[in-house]
């Protein structure tokens, strides 16, 4: 299946869950919390504030080398949007992809996605943990905060 069938399906936009596609080709589904949600809306709130150059969204898609990933929010600079529009998928990443985790997320795999990531110019990747705490990345190893997001809290509020 490729991913235009997926999100043109009607049944398939009807599912309160978050879908991906695997290296096969494969559905892949994660529920969805409320506080999963309510963390998402504070970063986009965050990145929105700290930087207004750019658009910060929720739900974002992007093919990496083991088929389509959908972050969990983005940031990128009007430089990434006026090459790449809106189209669906991304096929490069934008700037910032955080992920956030949740039960049904392990850790493994937010450490394979933030390699896709970098692997399609990410410059970082977040985690944010249930708890709201914030991870940061580069390519070559974890940051103390972030570098193309000064002074983003590491920690956020639901």
């Amino acid at each position: 299946m490729d991913w235009s069938a997926i999100i043109s399906d009607p049944i398939l936009s009807e599912l309160p869950f978050k879908i991906e596609l695997n290296e096969w080709g494969k559905i892949e589904m994660s529920p969805a919390s409320n506080s999963h949600g309510m963390l998402q809306t504070a970063i986009v709130i965050l990145l929105k504030e700290k930087l207004p150059s750019g658009k910060a969204f929720v739900e974002c898609s992007i093919r990496t080398s083991k088929n389509v990933k959908v972050a969990d929010v983005v940031w990128g600079s009007m430089t990434f949007f006026d090459k790449n529009g809106t189209s669906t998928p991304y096929d490069e990443s934008p700037e910032i992809v955080v992920e956030v985790a949740s039960p049904s997320k392990r850790l493994a795999e937010l450490v394979e996605k933030k390699g896709l990531y970098f692997e399609k110019g990410a410059k970082e990747v977040w985690i944010c943990e249930e708890t709201g705490e914030m991870i940061f990345y580069r390519a070559d190893g974890r940051l103390a905060e972030s570098v193309v997001c000064p002074g983003f809290p590491k920690k956020v509020e639901a």
